[in-house]
Parts: structure tokens; C-alpha cells; sequence
């Protein structure tokens, strides 16, 4: 099965995009995030045509994940528990005997926003949720964390150290969930490789590669030694067919 998360960027905007990807790519599931959707205004029509279902945790204007799946999918959890202040931003399904859930943790702004310590709260809700699943079960999450897991993750960590995305406090955060028994399954497969996942529209970092590794795919021990392939879909971060991509690139695993 190919598993993907994606930051979509809005799908209103995005959504002649992701249907270029699908066709292309055809993955098995999908966790997208930042929808910027309710649930009565989901395309599930359009994404029907395409041969997906969907599984959705909307939200008027703003966050919004979901999950779109070949297969059938069961709706597990929407939302995190505890979490109501942030919105929208998880959603778990049951798919082929996998528990996906898909995240968009809060941006947090910068260090000194009153945003970074509810992200942090935040971080640590998802660590006690995910503390209570079954781990008999294997188990992927996957989504925008908005954290650079470690210098390697960043196009400029001696400059941004310390900075949002790059503070000891997320950093411990995400160390915190690795600690439940979870595996970074592209640092895993690819130690030393330095490749990001997210780049600003502007001043041209794309082409710079003055990017950041903020989307990820963590796996129960279990699953991942099912993994075949994992990798960043940077061709996508780029326009097809005058269409405009999102600023974040898909991250893609293949399972057995």
C-alpha cells in the first residue's frame, strides 16, 4: 500500500492540484491537512470520480484534515481530545488493518507569540492520545508537525536555532512521541540525507533549497518493517500544468 501526508494549502485552491497527483501517483491513503473546508463543503463528489473516499475533521476558513483512502475507511477519532481551542487538527480512520491518523500541529508562531506554549500543550496532548492506542494495531501518523526534528531538518540551523520550528522545547516535544515506540520512517531510511519538505513562497527559496523537513511519517516498529520506500515528493512542489502547488511537498511511503 503507498501511504502519503500533505499539506495541502487550502484544497479549494489545491483541488485540480491534488487530482494531478492522484492520477499520478496513485497512493492507497492520503492525510491532508490544512483543508480550510467544513464537512458539508468537502468535495466528496469530485474525489469519488477519482476513486477515493474520504474520512474528514473540517473547519470554516482555517486548519481541516482528512484522510482519502481506495479502500473503505472507518472514522476512529476527529479531533484531538483536549485539544478544542486549536480546531481542527486530527483525524484517525481504520484502513486495510492500519490505524492512519493525519495531524496539523499549531504553527506556534514564534517563541515569544502566546501561540508557542499552546502548541507545545498541544504537542504534549497528542503525546498522551497517542499514549492510549492500541499497539497491537500497527500505526502511521502523518502530517505537518511544524517542527524541524533536528539541524539536518533545516536549510539554516545555525541561523534559526532557537527560532520557532527549531526550539529545544519542540524538539523535546517530538523526542516525547518517538519515545512511545514510534519511528521517523524517512530519518530512519535515510539518516544522512538532507532534504526538506516545506519552502516560503517567496524570494525564491524553493529553487534555493532554503527549506525545512516539518512533514513526517512515524511508524509502530511493527509497521515499519513493512516499509519499502519512503520519499519527499519534491517534483510536486513545483506547477503542473499552470496549476499553483501548495508550499509544502507530499511525503510518500510504500508498504507491504
Amino acid at each position: 500500500m503507498r501511504f502519503a501526508t500533505w499539506n495541502i494549502n487550502g484544497l479549494r485552491a489545491r483541488i485540480d492540484f491534488l487530482l494531478h497527483w492522484l492520477r499520478d501517483r496513485q497512493p492507497d491513503v492520503v492525510g491532508i491537512q490544512e483543508i480550510k473546508l467544513t464537512d458539508e463543503q468537502f468535495p466528496h463528489d469530485v474525489l469519488a470520480d477519482a476513486g477515493y473516499r474520504a474520512v474528514v475533521c473540517g473547519q470554516k476558513a482555517w486548519n481541516g484534515v482528512a484522510i482519502l483512502s481506495r479502500e473503505p475507511a472507518d472514522l476512529l477519532q476527529c479531533g484531538l481530545p483536549g485539544g478544542d481551542e486549536h480546531g481542527a487538527r486530527l483525524v484517525t480512520a481504520a484502513i486495510g488493518g492500519i490505524t492512519y491518523t493525519t495531524i496539523y500541529c499549531p504553527n506556534g508562531k514564534s517563541v515569544a507569540h502566546e501561540d508557542f506554549p499552546r502548541k507545545l500543550r498541544w504537542l504534549d496532548d497528542l503525546r498522551h492520545h497517542l499514549s492510549q492506542s492500541d499497539r497491537s494495531v500497527p500505526m502511521l501518523i502523518g502530517g505537518d508537525f511544524n517542527i524541524c526534528p533536528a539541524p539536518i531538518d533545516s536549510w539554516n540551523e545555525p541561523a534559526l536555532a532557537g527560532h520557532i520550528f527549531h526550539t529545544p522545547e519542540e524538539r523535546d516535544r517530538f523526542r516525547a512521541l518517538l519515545d512511545l515506540g514510534l519511528i521517523d520512517v524517512f530519518r530512519h531510511c535515510k539518516p544522512d540525507a538532507q532534504e526538506f519538505s516545506w519552502w516560503d513562497y517567496r524570494a525564491g527559496a524553493f529553487h534555493k533549497r532554503q527549506g525545512l523537513r516539518i512533514d513526517l511519517l512515524l511508524a509502530t516498529p511493527a509497521l515499519l518493517a513493512r516499509v519499502r520506500s519512503v520519499e519527499i515528493d519534491r517534483d510536486y512542489r513545483k506547477k503542473k500544468d499552470g496549476l499553483t502547488p501548495s508550499d509544502h511537498a507530499p511525503v510518500i511511503v510504500d508498504i507491504d
